[in-house]
């Protein structure tokens, strides 16, 4: 079981936040970030194909047709278009990794202790209804659709960390960790949105079979059952019957992630959830996430279009929810909750920083694409020109947190560097062993070994230098 972080110790004065994390902890989010970085870049490099393909007109027709191509069962009301199957299927698995994350969180991380998990959980909420607050108050002023209201509350945390990787900037552990859960708490009430708000129809047969695979997938883990030849025809007919059901299908990908178990029992080093996450994150990082964002970030783009999405109250209320939502309701929750549980910003960060990391989780791709694609079925134009807002609002947040990270750019790297520092060569960072006598007398015994090399050196230059050599 991973140790809880630093980010809630004790002190005379109260509890300090984003502090340094605790090195179990800091050696899994190190694993999740470094896989999600690696799955930001292919997103990316898949949004950008996707708008090049829809936008050549020599290939643009090609683009349309693949999207439209449908496949699947009919019988059992699964013959679907290509993009329909990766926003409904590939999603999913995007979802069950959601899952197993936000379990981990909840028995083994940081929202295990209510002292500590106060601060993201906050951060997200407030992160989420400020940015719901000015869409809809945008399209109230300009009577356009309050439909979309949630299209501007996700944030995607593999392309902040694709933006992180492409600008080179070596954010704090602590503020990457910070901004990966709040993307885990973001993604459960994104999934409590798309469920609660997005189902029109209810085939109480389906969701009943979905939920009686539920329970059979929890029963064959709390027997111990391994295999994967199990679980992945269970978990697809589950997902099938979920789909029939009306209730959008990845819900039962976060709900089987949920059932996984993330903590360690005597005789293991890494707890079910763990294992699973490990082996299905890279599907989900590197195939999964960037074909959906393949065929769903095609829109045609042109200065017209571009023009609307700033002139439309619909596709303005997205990208102001993205860009100054996001920023002002993530830093206005963090200083609220420091303000009012009696907690103090680390010493090693300002509030400077924590406004720069707020205005990168404006980045809302992958959630806020499909969200928009629900609020505004059956209008493709407006889906279309709310996909063009959400891509529009995430490079400009990306852009304005790229310059405020830049500015600090020397300080993460001082701080970067000393998380890193490991003089000892032991593996572990030397800022974890102050505390340990051994780790001073290995120091010792490598200082004393370097003085005797010098002098040494500077006795064979004495020696020398008399010899007129």
């Amino acid at each position: 079981m991973a140790a809880p972080r630093d980010t809630a110790s004790s002190t005379s004065t109260g509890r300090k936040v984003l502090g340094r994390l605790s090195l179990p902890e800091r050696t899994v989010v190190a694993d999740a970030l470094r896989t999600e970085t690696v799955g930001g870049v292919l997103l990316l490099a898949a949004a950008v194909t996707a708008l090049v393909w829809a936008n050549i007109p020599a290939l643009s027709h090609g683009y349309e047709a693949v999207s439209d191509f449908h496949f699947g069962p009919a019988a059992l009301g699964l013959n679907l278009s290509v993009a329909h199957w990766a926003a409904d299927g590939l999603l999913a698995v995007f979802f069950f990794v959601a899952g197993i994350e936000l379990k981990r969180e909840l028995v083994a991380g940081d929202l295990r202790d209510p002292r500590a998990a106060v601060l993201p959980v906050v951060a997200a909420l407030c992160g989420m209804a400020v940015p719901a607050l000015v869409y809809t108050l945008t399209n109230l002023a300009g009577h356009g659709s309050t439909d979309g209201w949630a299209v501007p509350t996700a944030t995607d945390i593999a392309f902040a960390l694709a933006v992180l990787a492409v600008i080179g900037t070596a954010l704090p552990s602590a503020l990457r960790a910070f901004l990966l859960t709040l993307a885990v708490v973001d993604d459960l009430f994104a999934i409590l949105i798309i469920a609660v708000f997005f189902t029109e129809r209810i085939d109480l047969a389906a969701l009943g079979g979905a939920v009686a695979g539920l329970v059979v997938f929890w029963l064959l883990l709390r027997a111990g059952v391994r295999g994967w030849y199990v679980y992945v025809p269970l978990a697809v007919v589950v997902w099938a019957l979920m789909y029939n059901s009306g209730v959008h299908a990845t819900i039962a990908g976060v709900a089987m992630g949920l059932m996984l178990r993330c903590t360690t029992r005597e005789g293991e080093e890494h707890s079910p959830g763990e294992r699973v996450e490990h082996l299905v994150r890279p599907l989900s990082a590197g195939l999964a996430v960037p074909l959906f964002a393949l065929f769903s970030a095609g829109v045609s783009v042109s200065g017209r279009a571009l023009g609307d999405v700033f002139t439309r109250p619909e596709t303005l209320g997205v990208v102001l929810g993205l860009v100054v939502g996001k920023a002002l309701g993530i830093f206005g929750g963090t200083w609220l909750t420091v303000r009012f549980t009696r907690a103090s910003l680390s010493q090693d960060l300002a509030w400077a920083d924590v406004f720069a990391v707020s205005s990168l989780a404006g980045i809302g791709f992958t959630v806020s694409l499909l969200i928009g694609e629900l609020a505004f079925d059956g209008d493709m134009a407006l889906t279309d020109e709310v996909k063009a807002a959400v891509l529009c609002g995430s490079l400009i947040a990306a852009v304005c947190a790229t310059v405020l990270l830049k500015i600090r750019n020397a300080r993460y790297r001082r701080l970067w560097e000393d998380e890193e520092r490991d003089e000892d060569e032991d593996g572990i960072p030397d800022v974890y062993e102050q505390d340990d006598p051994a780790y001073h007398l290995r120091m010792a015994e490598i200082l004393e070994r370097k003085a005797a090399d010098h002098r040494r050196i500077a006795a064979e230059k004495a020696a020398a230098a008399r010899h007129g050599l």
